[in-house]
């Protein structure tokens, strides 16, 4: 069988952490005076922590000093790691296990590539790191998405060129950052949004093994 190299995001396509980046942001926003909605939560969806931000400040037309928003951003971390003390497997989303184990037993390698600065402590809690033959972070690199620098990090680690890449995201900029790399992308979440992927299904419980062989053979 064919050798390809997996990689996938991690909020919203493996495990459900977003609603705890949602809680945070939203708490730091209302400290600010700042509405700030689930509608407004779907532009930080892939983007970097200054970079959400810069748009819940512009949402409220809120001027900030680099040393107040270097202190937001401390505590929006820090409460979202509070969030995370009790998290364990039940984080993960349905369908995801059965398509790792499959890759896995197909000897396929299987990365994260995600903007996440927390994903190694994520992964442990959820008792899944073992699946992934690397982790590249928010910590490994400069360039956030739809700069394709994530995947290409994940691509190299594990000596695998773009073409032979195949990314599961659920943002549009991590979408845009698959294709401009030269990987086949697969978006997890509403075809309407995730229009530019080789690929959409609503989650991985739509997601037939089969379809996961085809890719691989491909």
């Amino acid at each position: 069988m064919n050798q390809k190299c997996f990689i996938f995001d991690l909020d919203g396509v493996i495990v459900d952490t977003a609603k705890y980046h949602f809680l945070a942001w939203q708490k730091l926003a209302q400290q600010l005076g700042i509405d700030f909605t689930p509608e407004h939560n779907e532009q930080l969806k892939g983007v970097s922590r200054v970079r959400s931000l810069d748009i819940i400040l512009s949402l409220g037309n809120f001027e900030a000093s680099q040393e107040d928003k270097n202190k937001w951003l401390v505590q929006k971390n820090e409460d979202y790691l509070s969030y995370l003390v009790n998290m364990d497997e039940s984080e993960i989303l349905p369908g995801v296990i059965p398509v790792l184990a499959f890759l896995k037993e197909k000897n396929q390698k299987i990365v994260l590539g995600s903007a996440s600065k927390n994903a190694k402590p994520i992964l442990e809690k959820a008792k899944i790191i073992d699946f992934f033959d690397a982790v590249v972070d928010g910590n490994d690199v400069s360039n956030a998405k739809p700069d394709p620098e994530v995947f290409l990090q994940g691509a190299k680690k594990v000596n695998f060129p773009p073409e032979k890449c195949i990314v599961f995201e659920d943002s549009v900029a991590g979408i845009q950052a698959a294709n401009i790399g030269g990987m086949t992308s697969v978006g997890i979440g509403d075809e309407a949004v995730l229009n530019e992927a080789d690929y959409v299904f609503p989650d991985f419980t739509h997601i037939d093994l089969n379809f996961i062989e085809n890719l691989v053979n491909k």
